[in-house]
């Protein structure tokens, strides 16, 4: 697994020994996975004490799921971003999910992370992940009108869409996740014209 530097965009406000923390993490488990991550790779990796751990997270399962949540929230700004461009709904949806996906991609060491290591923490990781997926869930009906789609559907669309980049992420092919961008947006397309 590669471990390129990892960019995350701190919210206003946000402790720079929380990011830098978050960046340890991902670097972490990006080497040896979540389960043999220990406090002391992630604070090796951040550059700081173990009490500034403790000042953040309770527990390395506190600090991934903070992690999952702040790099999810940043692709979704991304997402969002691209869409308020002034074209039809189809075309914006395309440019989104081409944004949103080539954002991802442009982490690769995040991807295990989000995708993968996640589920290793259980009921917390999935948790998260359904947070973040009913997020943009929500973004998306707002996007494309809650008359044409149900919120059971969008949440489908999410997951679907989020299962290709599983695989994708299992085939070793993060670079190219923008090419899932047609696939994902006939999803979307089909749902709606349903």
């Amino acid at each position: 697994m590669p471990t390129d530097s990892v960019t995350l965009e701190s919210e206003p406000g946000v402790h720079e020994h929380r990011g830098r923390l978050l960046e340890g993490m991902a670097i972490a488990v990006a080497q040896k996975g979540y389960a043999d991550t220990t406090i002391a790779d992630i604070v090796r990796e951040a550059s700081v004490s173990r009490r500034t751990f403790y000042e953040y997270f309770a527990t390395k399962a506190d600090c991934l799921v903070a992690l999952y949540e702040a790099a999810s929230h940043n692709a979704l700004k991304v997402l969002r971003a691209a869409i308020a461009q002034p074209h039809a709904w189809e075309q914006r949806v395309e440019d989104a999910l081409r944004a949103y996906l080539e954002c991802m991609a442009s982490n690769p060491v995040l991807m295990r992370t989000l995708f993968v290591e996640i589920l290793h923490l259980g009921a917390e990781g999935l948790a998260a992940r359904r947070r973040v997926n009913q997020e943009i869930a929500e973004y998306m009906l707002e996007v494309v009108g809650r008359d044409k789609v149900t919120p059971q559907l969008a949440m489908a669309v999410v997951g679907g869409i989020h299962e290709l980049v599983l695989q994708a992420i299992e085939e070793g092919r993060v670079e190219r996740l923008a090419e899932l961008t047609p696939t994902a947006a006939a999803l979307v397309k089909a749902v709606v014209h349903r």
